[in-house]
């Protein structure tokens, strides 16, 4: 009987099967924990749920023959039903399976369901497919009811009911299901699918997923798979998963019934490199023909928006929007290091407010130099009767981001402007750190900058507008270079991958609009702000600036 999991393993060490690092990465765990013991094999039941798929389950577009798991498919079920514990249940209670378009997802989770549904041994199992939508929920359980109807092993113990798939022998049902995080009465999930994370919006995707993985405690070996292909949405569950699977391949994080299976390509700048594509397509030359994606390359060639796409759909890397003008690599590599305000104590920098005009989001950042890097601290606010407004228009969990201290509520209709004099004046008291220029929208600035200036404060006004262009060209460099930081700030993070650029052609500048009306850029505002009256005045201040002595 074949390792599927050490075969797959020793082909990808030997260079014969090309895969990325977090698949390489998640192998090398995989076998290590083996050999050391700490995960125990069971072969046979690995074997028989790769036979099982094998056997009874069918392709259902295309083609309706038997479908034929390749190598990786083999290995990742193996994972999924053959890595035990000593009492034989399952390890992995969490499996996120992420990849290119086309690879075969929806085949692949509708033969999970099958094989849980009729060979997992659970009486009065409860299988719900869910997505934000019905229509969406609707996707892979059709695909598994289609493949029911091709094998009469299967067809013929299910009754397809009004809103479910009912096998009565073993009291098992399976069930599409939209969003609907209040109605959490009743949920005991043996396997729960979740479509296409990558699309599920903010706050309602993340309550629906914590709901649904709540209910498992009733089961003995119950299962969540999320498959997904990258997509646009910031702060969604996508995020959240991705922050907890990333630690669990590179050793940092105690979680052990979480399985990422993350494939996507290394270096994006290879993104037209069919060889580098291998990594998010595994099915690549099966599924997805060469030819395929080499037309699709030329098309992405020549637009910035296809592009864009490209790199979501196919390479797997998440962009903030097809029209944005920050790569989400590029701002994620700024929100990888943690730190605090008591680390730069004694500091000079600059700062940047972006008000409110009515009710919306007030932002106030400083901007500290320290060793040939500059860091961001921001404050958010925002009048207390918009929050659940706000989080519901916006699909931003902005509660979360009150509890971790990164937006404050201010004013109940309108933020109270006092507010933001009060966080640069317990930065000056309590910290030390001293903004040398303060930017600020003049338009906007109302009663707060005649505060600021009578703490003794420096304000300049920055000119919004296509003015702006030197130091957004200035400032993308900086960040490409790696040498900005925004720590966890995620709403911070979110407002940057927000911001696309509207170019004027006959100017040739350019300046910062929101890449949708729901959208919000204060933060990036604000830090621009700064970065504007840093631009402008470093000649007399950029040697306090730098922190060195």
């Amino acid at each position: 009987m074949n390792n599927y999991i050490y075969e797959y393993y020793q082909k990808i060490r030997s260079g014969e099967i090309v895969v990325g690092k977090w698949i390489s990465m998640l192998y090398e765990k995989i076998i290590t924990g083996m050999e050391s013991g700490d995960y125990r094999f069971d072969q046979k039941k690995a074997g028989k749920a790769v036979r099982f798929v094998e056997t009874f389950c069918h392709h259902c577009e295309g083609r309706d023959d038997l479908i034929k798991l390749e190598l990786w498919q083999k290995a990742i079920t193996s994972l999924i039903f053959g890595i035990v514990e000593e009492d034989g249940s399952r390890v992995f209670r969490e499996v996120v399976v992420v990849m290119a378009r086309k690879q075969g997802k929806t085949l692949f989770a509708s033969a999970i369901i099958a094989y849980m549904a009729y060979m997992d041994g659970e009486y009065g199992a409860k299988v719900y497919c869910l997505a934000p939508k019905l229509e969406q929920a609707n996707i892979v359980y059709d695909n598994f009811y289609q493949m029911l109807q091709k094998e009469p092993e299967m067809g013929g113990r299910a009754k397809k009911r009004r809103s479910d798939i009912y096998i009565a022998e073993s009291n098992t049902s399976i069930k599409p299901i939209a969003f609907n995080a209040k109605k959490s009465d009743g949920f005991n999930p043996q396997l729960v699918v979740c479509d296409e994370i990558a699309s599920w919006q903010g706050d309602a995707g993340l309550k629906q997923y914590e709901v649904m993985k709540s209910a498992l405690g009733a089961r003995r070996q119950p299962l969540v798979l999320s498959i997904s292909t990258a997509g646009y949405i910031n702060d969604g569950i996508y995020d959240e998963l991705m922050k907890r699977c990333t630690p669990v391949l590179k050793g940092g994080s105690r979680e052990r019934r979480l399985l990422p299976i993350l494939y996507t390509i290394d270096d994006p700048d290879k993104w037209d490199d069919i060889n580098e594509l291998r990594k998010s397509n595994p099915n690549l030359g099966v599924s997805v023909p060469v030819d395929f994606l080499l037309e699709e390359i030329a098309v992405a060639e020549n637009s910035l928006s296809k592009r864009a796409e490209f790199l979501t759909k196919y390479c797997n890397i998440k962009q903030s929007s097809s029209v944005a003008w920050l790569e989400y690599q590029t701002v994620d590599a700024a929100c990888t290091r943690e730190y605090s305000l008591e680390d730069f104590r004694s500091s000079y920098c600059v700062g940047g407010i972006d008000l409110s005009q009515t009710t919306d989001l007030t932002a106030c950042c400083v901007v500290i130099e320290k060793a040939g890097k500059l860091y961001t601290f921001s404050r958010f606010f925002m009048p207390s009767a918009r929050l659940e407004t706000a989080t519901a228009e916006d699909g931003v969990p902005y509660g979360i981001f009150v509890k971790q201290g990164i937006l404050t509520l201010s004013g109940e209709h309108y933020v109270d402007y006092h507010d933001c004099f009060n966080w640069f004046k317990e930065l000056v008291e309590e910290y030390e750190i001293l903004p040398l220029k303060i930017g600020y929208d003049r338009y906007s600035a109302q009663y707060l900058i005649e505060e600021m200036k009578t703490y003794g404060f420096h304000m300049d006004d920055v000119h919004q507008g296509e003015n702006l262009t030197p130091v957004i060209r200035e400032f993308e460099g900086i960040l490409k270079d790696g040498v900005f930081e925004m720590g966890g700030n995620n709403l911070l993070k979110s407002h940057f991958l927000n911001v696309a650029l509207k170019h004027n052609s006959e100017t040739r500048k350019f300046r910062p609009v929101k890449i949708d009306k729901r959208s919000r850029i204060d933060g990036f505002v604000s830090v621009i702000d700064a970065m504007t009256v840093r631009q402008k005045w470093y000649a007399q201040i950029g040697d306090q600036l730098k922190n060195e002595g």
